[in-house]
């Protein structure tokens, strides 16, 4: 994933309306939910929505589809398991030795303190 690309869909969700929406797509799953049942669940005027909507679209994160009169938008999981595995590449490298086959709940988890290297310095 190019960082142009999760700049522009983390700038999305760094808004509290469209996070709301994303949530809720995210909730409903690959069906998605009709716009003006998005707009009645989260109390938001139709037009303030299209403009959010279009924001989320334009960012890749939500995909749209037309039944008969009515606009269907749904999360899309394939883009937003994409940014999280960007987000999480390189996660616990520095704590882990190549190969060991860290994950962030194995290695970080709360009230265990990650494994530190040998020859590490630590600075505060």
């Amino acid at each position: 994933m190019k960082k142009e690309t999760v700049v522009t869909a983390l700038a999305a969700l760094a808004q509290t309306t469209r996070l709301d929406v994303y949530r809720l797509l995210v909730q409903q799953g690959p069906s998605g939910l009709a716009a003006g049942e998005i707009a009645a669940q989260l109390k938001i005027p139709p037009a303030t929505l299209s403009f959010h909507l279009k924001e989320l679209a334009h960012a890749g994160l939500v995909r749209s589809r037309q039944e008969s009169r009515f606009i269907y938008y749904a999360a899309d999981f394939a883009a937003m398991n994409e940014l999280l595995a960007y987000l999480t590449e390189n996660c616990c490298a520095a704590d882990c030795p190549p190969g060991a086959g860290c994950t962030p709940a194995s290695a970080c988890a709360p009230g265990r303190a990650a494994p530190r290297r040998a020859g590490r310095k630590v600075t505060r």
